[in-house]
């Protein structure tokens, strides 16, 4: 069963972290020279890590570089993608099909180039979306680089795939630094 580090419970990844505190530099006074507020994730399986110290509270902290950890992760790590039907219960969650009479490539959500007809929604800011991202580039990979036929698996679009990688501008960098090496043309936010 397919299961990416990024899509991991709070809990579960925390359990597979070493966490580090620290004192951070910069502004926040008295407080802030006085408490270890920095917190620092190192995902013993992968090495990946993510901080977080702009916060004044310990737990705040850890939140945010949970955050980064999981998008450090999705960025910096892949999954095998098994064969057959994929798509993680997250994925066809938040997977929409085309409006009815654009499911021929005509689609109103942006230039289409081929590949599937649907369209992925989550908000970049949503816990949901280092999961998807991290699904969404483990395909890619899996995909020889190539949007058009990563998005026929993943049953989207590919200018919609394209949108949801550029999201996060780490993953888009990735993913042309790949297809360079490839010999394969850059790709850009607009499809």
């Amino acid at each position: 069963m397919y299961q990416h580090p990024a899509c991991l419970t709070d809990d579960a990844l925390i359990a597979e972290c070493e966490i580090g505190f620290g004192r951070t530099s910069g502004p926040g006074g008295q407080h802030r020279n006085k408490v270890q507020s920095l917190v620092r994730l190192v995902h013993g399986p992968t090495g990946i890590e993510a901080h977080a110290g702009e916060r004044r509270s310990q737990a705040e902290n850890r939140s945010v570089a949970l955050r980064r950890l999981r998008l450090n992760l999705a960025v910096g790590f892949r999954e095998p993608v098994p064969g057959g039907p994929i798509g993680s219960d997250l994925w066809k969650s938040r997977r929409r099909s085309a409006p009815k009479g654009h499911e021929g490539g005509k689609s109103p959500l942006g230039r289409f180039r081929g590949g599937g007809t649907g369209y992925i929604v989550v908000n970049p800011e949503h816990h949901d979306f280092p999961a998807l991202l991290a699904e969404a580039l483990d395909v890619i990979a899996a995909s020889g680089w190539d949007a058009k036929r990563a998005s026929l698996r993943l049953e989207v679009s590919a200018s919609q795939l394209i949108k949801l990688v550029a999201e996060h501008p780490p993953a888009m960098v990735l993913w042309n630094q790949e297809r360079t090496r490839l010999g394969l043309g850059g790709l850009r936010r607009g499809g």
